[in-house]
């Protein structure tokens, strides 16, 4: 588990008292994100997204590998988690730690379970070969919501990721090296994009996007990811505070809206990645 440092009384109480009339440390209104910031290269399939002071980066890489026996049409998806002292204080080495645990299961949720990407489309030869994908991601800074960090860094780095071209004759497999041949982008179904919501006191006071001091006193927590077509992909209430139903539909509302921003600043970064790789 991450050792936090604890918040003086005072810190505490300037924090709730700003979120009783609208106001956050760092100057947002309690629905407003952060600045993002998502870069793209300079390889495909890596990306670094910073969501104020937090920094996550995610890489795509890939290999041949035989396809599971009661899958033997479908190529294979994988994310790992990687959380670092650098940037959690006090983290106890040699086990998982819950946080990573827990940002390890919402995407997994969001982006596999969900089948975001099509893996039937990674198949290469039924029962024998097909492509193995692995999604890697890095927490670099952590000023609070690596959650939604980590989720927008690995459907970006996804997003832009391309793998080697192959051609099947036959029984002849023949894996084309990006220098010979173009590579091929993955065939994404949807793009599921994770909002986090945090709550305070009795539930009635909650902020979106929350910085690392104000997950120190929440009372509770909610994420939310939604997906390009507004379908709700996971929607996970952990412990904390009981919520009343009018306070998830008002969540659920403003979180669809946060994912068509998120949405754009991913296409923007990919078509500034693409201008990249034209010069």
């Amino acid at each position: 588990m991450v050792k936090e440092l604890e918040l003086s009384t005072n810190e505490k109480e300037l924090i709730i008292s700003g979120l009783k009339e609208g106001i956050r440390l760092d100057g947002r209104g309690i629905d407003d994100f952060r600045s993002l910031k998502i870069t793209l290269g300079p390889e495909y399939g890596r990306s670094e997204v910073k969501l104020g002071d937090t920094k996550v980066l995610a890489k795509v890489s890939c290999e041949v590998a035989r396809p599971y026996p009661d899958r033997p049409n479908e190529g294979i998806l994988t994310l790992n988690t990687e959380l670092s002292p650098m940037a959690f204080a006090g983290l106890e080495p040699g086990r998982p730690s819950e946080e990573e645990v827990l940002v390890s299961r919402i995407l997994e949720k969001a982006i596999k379970i969900n089948r975001a990407v099509d893996v039937e489309g990674l198949c290469i030869v039924a029962n024998e070969l097909a492509w193995s994908i692995h999604v890697d991601v890095h927490f670099l800074d952590n000023d609070g919501n690596i959650i939604d960090a980590a989720c927008i860094a690995a459907i970006s780095a996804l997003s832009h990721f391309r793998r080697p071209d192959v051609t099947v004759i036959g029984e002849d497999v023949t894996i084309h090296p990006v220098d010979q041949r173009n590579p091929v982008p993955l065939s994404i179904h949807h793009t599921p994009i994770c909002v986090t919501f945090a709550f305070f006191e009795n539930g009635d006071l909650w902020v979106v996007d929350p910085s690392l001091k104000e997950e120190q006193i929440r009372r509770g927590d909610m994420i939310i990811a939604i997906n390009n077509h507004k379908e709700i992909c996971v929607l996970s209430k952990a412990g904390g505070l009981p919520l009343e139903m009018h306070t998830i539909i008002q969540c659920s509302k403003l979180a669809a809206s946060k994912v068509d921003w998120v949405r754009e600043k991913i296409q923007d970064a990919i078509a500034n990645a693409a201008e990249v790789e034209k010069r």
